[in-house]
Parts: structure tokens; C-alpha cells; sequence
């Protein structure tokens, strides 16, 4: 594709982004601002984007996306939660940015590779039955690390960013492609804020070790 075409279809699909894809874009944006925070405004703004995001997919036929949206939804109001607890005695915040150990990567890893399975087969079956939109590698790939960076973000892992470095560098060309220009300049504006939030939690997960070596 050239230049030219790429640069027409990105004004085209500008021009035809409607308010509710305006609306989840920039709640999308603002929810990664306040995760790279530490801050629990993460889950409430983030809810306004996923739920916006499953009417917009199952509008458009991307089932995977759809199913994506639907876990982020299930696992907001389960992050928000475990961000939300405290300490009975000191009313402390309990759970902190820790980094993964050998492990836990081995538990992502398989975490990953079974989501991935999982939505590459039937995303292949519904591309043959009734949702031809459907890539289905590469919509797999987007899905299974999406689902895995959420689930180590809810648990304040610092390997939750790498996880969403790969989540918006599939997604970027997967939504342009797909007719969510728009969408696809969120994944870009996501992906740098994704570089900053590896480096702002590797920062606080060492200044929490540091701490603890101190206790």
C-alpha cells in the first residue's frame, strides 16, 4: 500500500470515527496514564473504555476484540479490588509493584500460549462460519497478550507493561486495517505511554525491594 492510500484511508477514517469511538479512545488514554501512576482511577475510567469497546466490536463483527474488552471488563473490577485493599491494623495500601520471578514467567508464558490457542481456533472456525473480518494469527496474538498483561497488572507486576508493549504494537496495523483509524492512533499514543510505565514501575518495584532489604 502506498503512502498516498494510507495517508487517504487514515483521513477517511478519521472523518468517520463516531463520538462513542472518540469517547473509548480517550478514556483508553487517560486509563494507561493513571495505571502508569499507581493510581485506582485506572479501573473506573478504564470500565468507560472497555464497555464502550464491546459495543464497538460486536457492531463491527471483531469478536476477538469483543472478547478482549469483555475480560478487561471482568478483571477492572477484579484489579480494583485487589488495588483497593488495605491493611487492617495500618490501613496501608497491601499490595505494592513487585517484579516476576523464574516462576511466575513460566506461569505468564503458559498463561499466554493458552489464550493464544484457545482464540486462534475459534477465531478460525468463526472466520469460516460468519465473521470473515477476523485475522485470526494475528487478532490471537493481540487477545492472548492483552489478557495477559491485565491479569499482571491487576497484580501490580512490572512484566504487565512488556505484555502491552506487544498488545498495542499487534494492534496498531490490526485496527487500521480494520476501519478503527482512530483506534489504531490510540494504540500508537498507548505504546509510548507503555515504554514510560515500564520504566516508572521498574522504578517503584526497586525502591520497594530497596525498602524491604531494609526491614
Amino acid at each position: 500500500m502506498a503512502i498516498s492510500e494510507v495517508y487517504n484511508q487514515f483521513i477517511q477514517g478519521m472523518q468517520s470515527t463516531t463520538a462513542v469511538e472518540y469517547i473509548a479512545v480517550f478514556a483508553g488514554i487517560a486509563s494507561v496514564w493513571f495505571s502508569r501512576k499507581e493510581n485506582i482511577l485506572v479501573y473506573p475510567v478504564g470500565l468507560i473504555n472497555t464497555i464502550l469497546y464491546i459495543y464497538l466490536n460486536i457492531k463491527g463483527h471483531l469478536l476477538g476484540e469483543a472478547s478482549v474488552n469483555l475480560y478487561y471488563t471482568i478483571m477492572s473490577v477484579y484489579g480494583w479490588i485487589l488495588w483497593a485493599k488495605r491493611d487492617k491494623v495500618n490501613h496501608e495500601i497491601v499490595l505494592h509493584i513487585t517484579r516476576s520471578n523464574g516462576k511466575e514467567w513460566v506461569q505468564q508464558l503458559g498463561f499466554f500460549a493458552l489464550f493464544y490457542v484457545v482464540i486462534f481456533a475459534a477465531l478460525s472456525w468463526a472466520k469460516q462460519a460468519f465473521a470473515p473480518e477476523a485475522i485470526p494469527w494475528a487478532d490471537a496474538f493481540a487477545s492472548a497478550t492483552a489478557y495477559t498483561g491485565m491479569w499482571l497488572m491487576a497484580k501490580k507486576k512490572v512484566e504487565s507493561w512488556i505484555w502491552w508493549l506487544a498488545t498495542n504494537l499487534a494492534s496498531i496495523p490490526l485496527y487500521f486495517i480494520k476501519g478503527y483509524v482512530f483506534t489504531s492512533v490510540q494504540f500508537v499514543v498507548l505504546f509510548i505511554l507503555a515504554v514510560a510505565g515500564l520504566a516508572e514501575w521498574n522504578r517503584r518495584a526497586s525502591k520497594h525491594s530497596v525498602f524491604l532489604g531494609r526491614d
